[in-house]
């Protein structure tokens, strides 16, 4: 699933590939904001955790789950 977050005063938006699902991101994105959590923490798809502080989040964007790519390899 691709995640967009926007970052206060900083002018490139971080992206990344999460194996989460559009519900656990929208939940940790809620709890950050809501005050529960200091931090927007989210895993993407090879394990390396992204942190944000959540006073700093401008926006962030669900995307649809990734697909698959194809792609042809020389031999």
């Amino acid at each position: 699933m691709e995640v967009k977050i926007g970052v206060q005063h900083t002018p490139r938006e971080i992206v990344l590939e999460s194996g989460q699902t559009a519900q656990e991101v929208e939940r940790a994105v809620a709890d950050a904001l809501a005050g529960k959590a200091q931090l927007l923490s989210l895993t993407d798809d090879k394990g390396r955790k992204v942190l944000v502080p959540a006073e700093r989040i401008a926006y962030v964007e669900i995307g649809e789950p990734a697909t698959r790519r194809v792609g042809f390899g020389a031999l």
